[in-house]
């Protein structure tokens, strides 16, 4: 199973739905495939969708196939941590 190495805390990602007790779509697993394939964010980089452990809330990331570093994340981190701690309240 892939997880988030940006982050301390383990997070499934989509791309490995198999093997996660996530409930996704078929046509959102193809949907990322079909992205990857096609390269559409150029040849070493990837797009995944993950649920954040933390926060329960999906995320978009744009990562570097070489490195695993995170080019771009939707939400970004700050913005998770930040909706914990307002729910938290």
């Amino acid at each position: 199973m892939e997880v988030n190495k940006a982050n301390s805390t383990p997070v499934p990602l989509v791309n490995s739905v198999a093997e996660t007790r996530l409930h996704v779509a078929p046509e959102l697993t193809q949907a990322v495939k079909a992205v990857n394939g096609a390269k559409l964010f150029g040849q070493d980089s990837e797009l995944s969708f993950l649920m954040d452990r933390e926060s329960k809330r999906f995320v978009v990331r744009l990562v570097d196939k070489n490195t695993g570093k995170v080019i771009r994340q939707i939400p970004a981190e700050t913005i998770l941590r930040q909706s914990e701690g307002l729910q938290n309240v």
